[in-house]
């Protein structure tokens, strides 16, 4: 496998970072993670499974360590940083952080996702497309049965989310894979698919069983990953070094100021009604559920003619995402998504903004609901973080990034942290009114929310309970979505990127508009930004501004 990708893409299309960069994607990144290489276009890999044995893990442990010496050795240099990097992570996670040890919805979601990669992205007919599914279905059983040897004590709450999700899994292998490839006609094809996905099924009937039965009244252990990792990840992730005290500072002042910012803006628009009451009448404001696909058509085009005569940023391609109801096997899965091609795709290079429409066989008051959460407010800013000129923009300067490391290797803080910072640079720069501020508002809370009570639950300083009770009083969110958010914390550490990312982005602009002077554009520097690819912020800001630009928060 060691010259696969050269075969593959051409001498061409590889950079000059040598072979030793060449063979960490081919012998160990795609080899040990080919659900990524289909993702990324690479569909040699469409057939294979992740192997989730205790000895594959230990055989990734022993390849990461053997890379990690050879690129110690490397000159340093932006790209060797950010490999040795992505490495010193991944040995963090299978070393000491241990989520396959941990976690059993990482199996059983993580399967699920290898599919759906295939699905989801119209690379190849549906007939050969379904025996590459054939062909990583065969190979789940054997991974869940790999689930019931590695998982020891894990927390209650990740078993408990991980039984509360596989009705919903098992459902998407009843339904949804089989209605991905309805076309395919060839009998033979079928057979051998029903029988692939009926034992999917069976496996993962007897998986739950088993969490229920079994892991559930022993699953005792402790979510927590404790400072020393929680810094670690930091570091190797998003190459942010700042004490964890200094970042609680930083997270509670920004806190402070959004909660003020919510404040006043509520009591502008009407000073007699609580921010929760004005709230709860935007809620209100949305379109008619036959009117969602055509109200996100308008907003796009409208962003993207604001984005260009304002000089936000330079747009790579007029081609707007094709806004379409999310397919069937998607829309349990998601309410509003990007699917953009990974950067080696040469066929399905279409990207689909893809949005769920209430279940046509709900009733009146569901869909009332429902469509609350499509409100005016919502419906923006979920266009500009997904598409204008959020991670569909930065998607397509991805594809112009100089290297292969720069296209397939980068950090949450820079892709969500941009989405993030968009949302609130739009309305900064002028789009929108006090209506669609309040919202943005909300949604920065519930992003500061996150940042802290990642840090203080994994450090022991906070309870779940206390996380709920900081996201309702603290963060202004609902009971329901302070559950939900609290839960997820327990098994996503660092979901502070998204605020950690844009406070890091709009200091470097302070930054940079202080050095360029009279010079400075935005458009300028989001440009500059852009083509960095998306790498951790750190590798950004030395590019824009040197070795010796400070810290980045």
């Amino acid at each position: 496998m060691k010259f696969l990708l050269l075969a593959t893409l051409g001498a061409g299309a590889l950079s000059a970072q040598g072979p030793l960069y060449d063979r960490y994607f081919s012998d160990y990144y795609f080899r040990f993670n080919p659900t990524a290489g289909t993702a990324s276009g690479f569909h040699q890999y469409d057939k294979q499974l992740e192997d989730y044995s205790a000895a594959g893990v230990q055989t990734k442990i022993t390849a990461l360590h053997g890379f990690e010496a050879q690129f110690a050795k490397e000159p340093a240099s932006p790209d060797r940083d950010l490999v040795l990097s992505r490495i010193r992570a991944d040995l963090l996670e299978y070393e000491s952080v241990k989520m396959w040890q941990k976690n059993p919805d990482f199996y059983s979601s993580g399967v699920t996702g290898s599919i759906f990669t295939i699905m989801s992205r119209k690379f190849a007919p549906q007939s050969e497309r379904l025996e590459s599914v054939i062909a990583r279905e065969k190979q789940i059983p054997a991974a869940l049965e790999d689930a019931r040897r590695n998982l020891r004590n894990p927390p209650r709450v990740y078993t408990e989310v991980a039984i509360e999700q596989l009705p919903g899994i098992t459902g998407f292998f009843e339904k949804d894979v089989p209605l991905a490839f309805n076309e395919v006609t060839d009998p033979d094809l079928n057979a051998r698919f029903k029988a692939s996905n009926q034992a999917v099924i069976d496996s993962l009937n007897k998986y739950l069983s088993f969490l229920k039965t079994d892991l559930l009244p022993r699953s005792n252990g402790d979510f927590r990953i404790g400072a020393e990792n929680y810094r670690k990840k930091l570091l190797y992730e998003e190459m942010v070094d700042i004490p964890l005290d200094r970042l609680l500072t930083i997270g509670y002042s920004d806190l402070r100021k959004n909660q003020e910012a919510f404040r006043k803006v509520a009591a502008e628009i009407d000073p007699n009604r609580t921010p929760q009451q004005i709230l709860d009448d935007l809620e209100k404001d949305h379109p008619p559920a036959s009117g969602l696909l055509q109200s996100f058509r308008d907003i796009l085009s409208g962003l993207k003619a604001f984005i260009e005569q304002h000089q936000i940023i330079d747009i790579p391609s007029p081609v707007l995402p094709i806004v379409e109801e999310t397919p069937p096997f998607e829309r349990a899965l998601t309410t509003a998504s990007m699917d953009t091609p990974g950067p080696y795709e040469k066929v399905a290079t279409e990207a689909f903004f893809n949005v769920t429409l209430p279940n046509p066989a709900d009733s009146a008051k569901d869909t009332e609901e429902y469509m609350e959460s499509f409100n005016r407010g919502t419906i923006a800013s979920t266009a500009i973080h997904e598409a204008y000129p959020g991670h569909y923009v930065q998607f397509l300067w991805v594809q112009h990034a100089p290297n292969q490391v720069r296209k397939l290797l980068g950090a949450g803080s820079n892709a969500e942290g941009w989405a993030h910072y968009c949302e609130q640079m739009m309305l900064d720069e002028g789009y929108g009114d006090k209506q669609l501020r309040i919202g943005q508002l909300q949604d920065a809370l519930l992003r500061n929310a996150r940042y802290i009570a990642g840090i203080e639950m994994h450090t022991g300083k906070m309870t779940m309970d206390q996380a709920r009770e900081f996201f309702v009083k603290e963060g202004y969110q609902t009971k329901p979505i302070a559950d939900k958010e609290t839960k997820r914390g327990t098994s996503d550490p660092t979901y502070l990127m998204y605020t950690l990312g844009k406070l890091e982005i709009m200091k470097l602009r302070a930054d940079y508009k202080a050095k360029m002077g009279d010079k400075f554009t935005l458009k300028e520097f989001h440009d500059n930004f852009m083509k960095q690819g998306f790498p951790p912020i750190k590798i950004v800001r030395e590019a824009m501004l040197g070795p010796d630009s400070g810290p980045t928060l």
